[in-house]
């Protein structure tokens, strides 16, 4: 065998179509996956949450969880169909027409960019705990430039920052699960005489504020499982995306129940609910009340990798996002480009200087930039969701017409399951919108979609013949 026939051979192996490196293995898609399920959503938004459900929070998540795990078997049976690192984007493109896949795309990078200002913000918080002294735009700075220069150097590098963030966030939910078990069941700290499971209901009930208060939540609840669908992305760069994305997307069901309903069920049971309010953890709060030392360190810390993986995951995606766009014609050529590490390089860099403003704003109004920046992601995140449903459900429908050949990874129930999970959320976008202090990001929703009409317009009177060609693809294929 000549050398040229080992390096073609080791190229196929190791690179994809798209001429990314298949660097992340099945450990780190794993953690990658579990990581998406677990944010600060949780950690901190889950106060203000069972401060107007109470109790009834739980069931809320679980509800949301269920949706979720729709929404994952959809992409995972259109990923099994064709795995590529456009994800939703292509998929949008090729079911729906080349408006929405660039609508999608662009949407979708917004979403990262704006949560890694938020989480650059938060993360800035976090460390001013314990360093007062330091500005809060002197932290967000240094965590920008560390974690742009990991997501620029390799994959693999990415990948292995990515999985133990991921590990501290498991340990320290299961932790604190198996603590609160202690607790309920043993009996010892300081919350050992007043912890019972009879929490969950015995203080005006287990719908305290009414249904129609614990259904308002959904809409944070949501929030808090924004980038789960990350695994999508990685289809480009996985070893084996047959084998490494149907684990990881049948694993959520088991992840919701134990990070979310799990440790909401304990939190709840060892404190009753209205000991919790927002602005504060649910988490630290409960082992502050356990009398554990250092309970608000401890937490605190976990948030920081918290918000610190999410700022990560959010330079790994838009860097392919706006590779899959340029591949695409829909975004400038540079974006397009892979450097030596096989990574785009243009397109991370450019979604990180954006991500730059997250640090003027921690300058200027260091008050108020989370809020500024997190209202954003979670209309963007839901019309991404929206997109992977009725993709699915145009894919499902050409598989029984006999146009597309069927995947290898099936959703239950087909297009049905679907349609209830695109019903539920519309639902939630209507709450959003009746919802004075959240209906702030349908404002901004509509001016992104005013900004990407005229965006497709200049595209389509400048590329005329690609646009025609691509939507004369889409006729042929539906």
């Amino acid at each position: 065998m000549t050398s040229a026939q080992v390096d073609t051979e080791n190229t196929s192996e190791n690179t994809s179509e798209e001429g990314y490196e298949r660097g992340l293995g099945s450990r780190q898609v794993q953690m990658i996956a579990i990581g998406g399920a677990i944010g600060v959503g949780l950690f901190m938004g889950a106060g203000a949450n069972i401060a107007k459900a109470g109790p009834s929070i739980i069931l809320m998540y679980a509800l949301a969880g269920v949706v979720i795990f729709f929404i994952m078997r959809a992409l995972g049976e259109l990923l099994l169909y064709r795995p590529v690192s456009g994800s939703f984007a292509e998929y949008a493109r090729e079911f729906l027409g080349p408006f929405f896949g660039f609508v999608t795309g662009w949407t979708y990078w917004l979403m990262w960019v704006v949560t890694g200002m938020a989480e650059l913000t938060a993360a800035a918080i976090y460390i001013h705990f314990w360093f007062p002294e330091i500005p809060q735009w002197v932290s967000a700075l240094v965590f920008l430039v560390v974690l742009f220069g990991v997501n620029l150097i390799s994959v693999k590098i990415f990948g292995e920052v990515e999985f133990w963030f991921s590990m501290i966030k498991v340990t320290a939910i299961i932790g604190m699960i198996v603590i609160g078990l202690g607790v309920l069941t043993l009996g010892f700290s300081d919350a050992g005489d007043t912890a019972t499971v009879s929490n969950l209901w015995s203080h005006d009930g287990f719908f305290p504020n009414g249904i129609g208060s614990s259904l308002m939540t959904l809409q944070g609840v949501m929030f808090a499982y924004l980038a789960v669908e990350l695994v999508g992305v990685t289809a480009g760069e996985s070893e084996n995306p047959e084998k490494t994305l149907p684990k990881a997307i049948n694993t959520l069901p088991w992840r919701i129940i134990v990070f979310y309903v799990g440790a909401l069920l304990v939190i709840l049971s060892v404190v009753k609910w209205t000991e919790f309010s927002a602005g504060e953890s649910p988490f630290v709060h409960a082992f502050g009340e356990i009398g554990i030392p250092l309970a608000a360190g401890i937490v605190n810390f976990v948030v920081l990798t918290a918000a610190l993986s999410s700022c990560n995951s959010g330079m790994y995606s838009t860097g392919r996002m706006l590779r899959d766009l340029a591949s695409n014609s829909e975004a400038p050529q540079a974006f397009g480009k892979l450097n030596a590490r096989k990574t785009p390089a243009v397109g991370i860099t450019l979604s990180v200087a954006l991500m730059g403003i997250g640090v003027v704003l921690n300058y200027v109004v260091p008050e108020k930039a989370f809020l500024y920046v997190t209202s954003v992601a979670t209309a963007a995140g839901i019309w991404t969701w929206m997109m992977i449903l009725v993709s699915h459900i145009r894919y499902r429908a050409a598989v029984d017409a006999g146009r597309l050949r069927a995947s290898s990874f099936p959703a239950p129930g087909g297009a049905l399951f679907s349609w209830v999970a695109l019903l539920f959320l519309i639902g939630v976008t209507c709450m959003i919108a009746y919802d004075k202090d959240a209906r702030v990001c349908l404002y901004v929703a509509a001016g992104w979609a005013v900004a990407l009409g005229i965006g497709w317009a200049v595209l389509k009177s400048r590329n005329p013949q690609i646009a025609e060609r691509r939507d004369a693809e889409f006729e042929k294929a539906g």
